[in-house]
């Protein structure tokens, strides 16, 4: 048990001045403090924050913690349930029901078939790159467009569609937008998902949503279902490129080590996912009262879980705030969460990275940012997913 009870008023907003790729410091100060803390819910209900690797991971793991949107307890209103389809926010067996269907559409081994299509995609991008010269921004010529295709061929979204896809998911998950503008976003991505499903169902594709057609989900839960895999599948890998490539242009000793040794990819894919945990918290409710750390988490209680302090646990990880390509203990870390709601599409969001960071760093040997570091535009913390706004880069032309 731990001997001190820290409180944290609301989660920080803003990370350490020139320390762009660290939890904001508020939070690592609770996990010094130990690895729980008393919070206060933006709504102003009190809570829990967890912050400890091994705690975290038990949560995860514990059915008396519920993922239910509508139970989510942070303020004195209600919560509605997540729409049909969207199991990221649902229990058992609502959520088995949703996931298992997908599971064999996100095998290692499909991911693996589809690492030709990923490869050329991504030598798509840097031709075009390397055709319109230095400089340019890498979150729009590299970042975003390789996910999105991926994503949007993999659900048969029509090509001239993708544009558009690509701005309205950019809109309700960036975290800048205005309340109207999100929901106006979200709103036509429903829409426009409602009328894929019913093109799908009348003239299936050779596609994951086409043969989920001849399943007994309804429309409406392909739709929610939908929206989840496209979310999913752009925006968390997209932030992972641009920021993942952010860090290693500053820590040159270690992208010069990945430059020199092509085997060390996979490795440099798994720890720049725990340093950087784009995927920053989740939350979870107390279904009846359980006991953590010494404390008693009572019924109904919702507690946030620090995905970024908890892969940044020094009782876990050895100097867990170093980018190390080449660290012994990076196995288990939290950045495609744990339990039954580990990531469904993890084994693509690897392949995409390995495939695109290799491929940039081969391309392009004297990239740069063509920015001072501190210029670098950040997504705010109140986004769901950390990353950069833009990245702007260059290179020298004789040696690309």
């Amino acid at each position: 048990m731990s001997e001190s009870l820290h409180t944290v008023a609301t989660l920080p907003t803003e990370r350490p001045p020139g320390c762009p790729f660290d939890p904001p410091a508020e939070l690592l100060d609770a996990r010094r403090h130990g690895p729980i803390s008393r919070y206060t819910h933006i709504g102003g209900r009190p809570g829990w924050l967890i912050t400890g690797y091994d705690l975290v991971r038990s949560v995860l793991a514990d059915p008396r913690f519920s993922s239910r949107k509508e139970l989510l307890n942070v303020g004195d209103f209600e919560v509605p349930p997540a729409p049909p389809g969207e199991f990221l926010l649902m229990d058992e067996p609502q959520h088995g029901r949703y996931r298992k269907p997908l599971v064999g559409k996100f095998t290692v081994r499909r991911m693996r078939l589809l690492t030709e299509r990923i490869e050329q995609i991504t030598a798509d991008c840097l031709d075009a790159m390397e055709e319109a010269g230095p400089p340019t921004d890498l979150v729009t010529a590299f970042a975003k467009p390789i996910p999105t295709i991926v994503i949007c061929e993999l659900l048969g979204v029509p090509y001239q569609d993708r544009g558009s896809f690509q701005e309205q998911i950019d809109t309700f998950m960036g975290g800048e937008t205005s309340d109207e503008e999100l929901i106006a976003a979200y709103t036509a991505t429903q829409e426009y998902l409602a009328e894929l499903v019913t093109a799908k169902r009348a003239n299936p594709t050779d596609d994951v949503l086409s043969e989920l057609t001849d399943s007994d989900l309804s429309d409406e839960e392909l739709k929610g279902i939908s929206l989840i895999l496209l979310a999913a599948g752009f925006d968390t890998t997209a932030n992972m490129l641009s920021l993942g490539t952010f860090a290693l242009l500053q820590n040159p000793a270690q992208l010069a080590a990945l430059r020199a040794d092509p085997a060390l990819t996979d490795a440099a894919v798994e720890e720049l996912l725990r340093y950087l945990s784009v995927a920053k918290t989740f939350m979870r409710t107390a279904l009846e009262d359980v006991e953590l750390d010494g404390r008693t988490i009572e019924a109904g209680t919702t507690v946030v879980l620090s995905y970024n302090t908890a892969n940044r646990d020094p009782e876990r990880f050895a100097d867990p705030h170093a980018l190390d390509l080449r660290r012994q203990d990076v196995s288990g870390h939290l950045a495609f969460s744990h339990g039954i709601h580990q990531c469904l599409g993890q084994q693509l969001a690897r392949v995409e990275m390995r495939v695109a960071f290799r491929a940039l760093i081969d391309r392009f040997p004297t990239l740069r940012l063509a920015v001072p570091a501190e210029e670098v535009g950040l997504r705010p913390e109140t986004a769901d997913i950390y990353g950069v706004k833009s990245l702007p880069v260059t290179w020298d032309k004789a040696q690309s």
